[in-house]
């Protein structure tokens, strides 16, 4: 047996112990990681008994390093500390019995006899406390299974019974009031929208439901005015999909936007081009959201050179008394103006923002200010109030 702890009575203690145990020797008797490795690498012990926490790196480096130089030993940790970061790191490290400093005499000698034969050790005190762990994880796994199951079944039940629904948010045109398009919005019958999408994604179902979205939306385009475009909100991902694609066969494709759901991260922005090419060549149009709010929604600009830019609503939200919202619009009316692409100010909410927008050249907005989400036809006088535009008779 080797032996390696860096307090002088555990060492003396230890020793006495084992000299006294018939079929026992201490071959080596060390006082830090480093020490023990080297004592190993020559001794070859059967087992070695670690201190937790010594010098040279502790017992996981004690058993790391033994284990390489001298396969065979078995290794036990011998551990003021029964927290289950202690012993999970020493599990990890290779050992295959822990004892909590402390423990009687005839229990580090069974310990030693067990682990010459194969078996694995563990201190009461140790093993109530990873037994109590393991039942909190089986109890939070299935609980987290329980919550999946709900979810599975909530979505389920909307893709295959219904109880979602489209309402249209107008994109007008800020100097003559003209709906020049809608941005089509998920309702459920409860819940936040937004919600649903990032549990179905949990469950891996959120291109299913962002499918079932977009069927429900293109059902709603022949109400919609005939001059505005349709705006529809995609993730990358479900965009891959071929029967995502297929959706857009029987419609069209001059009246569709593409709108890049908001943060949603592209992995392969060659493999998007291709997807978007077919119904770009078609008439559709891209459209990039929440630009200014992300680094993602400038990489999709940057990178997919889109028709239309959304500014989002943090940077709309103040822009009239805030510089640095205003710079940032600024900024990218100019960039649009370049490229040459349409820009649109989301979230719209006060005449005092319209105004600051009308000033730096924005030209499509949408908002509360101008009309809320709903169902068409839309109510044409309160948008060109709103704007104080006088509706031509």
């Amino acid at each position: 047996v080797l032996s390696a702890d860096d307090d002088a009575n555990i060492r003396d203690a230890l020793r006495e112990l084992l000299d006294s145990e018939d079929g026992m020797e201490v071959v080596a008797v060390t006082a830090d990681a480093i020490e023990a490795v080297d004592a190993a690498t020559h001794e070859r012990p059967d087992v070695a008994i670690l201190d937790v926490k010594m010098p040279g790196g502790g017992g996981p480096a004690a058993a790391r390093g033994i284990r390489a130089a001298s396969p065979e030993t078995r290794i036990v940790a011998l551990s003021a500390y029964s927290d289950r970061a202690s012993v999970v790191e020493m599990l990890r490290a290779g050992a295959v019995a822990y004892l909590v400093k402390g423990a009687l005499a005839e229990e580090v000698t069974d310990t030693i006899e067990r682990v010459c034969r194969g078996e694995s050790v563990v201190s009461p005190d140790v093993a109530g406390s990873v037994v109590r762990e393991l039942a909190e994880r089986l109890a939070a796994a299935e609980a987290a299974d329980a919550t999946r199951d709900t979810v599975l079944g909530r979505i389920r039940t909307v893709l295959d019974k219904g109880g979602m629904r489209s309402v249209y948010q107008p994109i007008i045109h800020l100097l003559s009031g003209l709906v020049t398009g809608v941005e089509a919005l998920s309702r459920f019958e409860t819940g936040v929208p937004l919600q649903w999408f990032k549990e179905a994604g949990d469950v891996g179902l959120r291109e299913e439901l962002e499918s079932h979205a977009i069927a429900e939306a293109l059902g709603g385009l022949p109400a919609l005015p005939p001059h505005a475009y349709l705006s529809l909100n995609v993730s990358p991902s479900t965009l891959l999909r071929k029967d995502v694609l297929r959706l857009f066969d029987a419609v069209p494709l001059e009246r569709i936007v593409i709108e890049m759901t908001e943060r949603a991260p592209v992995g392969d922005y060659d493999g998007l081009t291709r997807a978007l090419r077919p119904l770009r060549e078609g008439g559709a149009r891209l459209a990039v959201d929440d630009t200014g709010a992300c680094l993602a929604s400038l990489s999709h600009m940057l990178l997919l050179v889109p028709d239309i830019i959304k500014l989002d609503s943090s940077i709309i939200r103040g822009i009239d008394s805030d510089l640095p919202r205003r710079a940032v619009s600024c900024a990218l009316v100019a960039f649009a103006r370049e490229v040459p692409t349409t820009i649109v100010a989301e979230g719209i909410e006060t005449t005092a923002e319209l105004r600051a927008l009308r000033d730096i050249g924005v030209t499509q907005g949408q908002g509360f200010l101008l009309a809320r989400p709903t169902a068409p036809p839309f109510d044409e006088g309160r948008i060109l109030a709103a704007l104080g535009v006088r509706a031509q008779a």
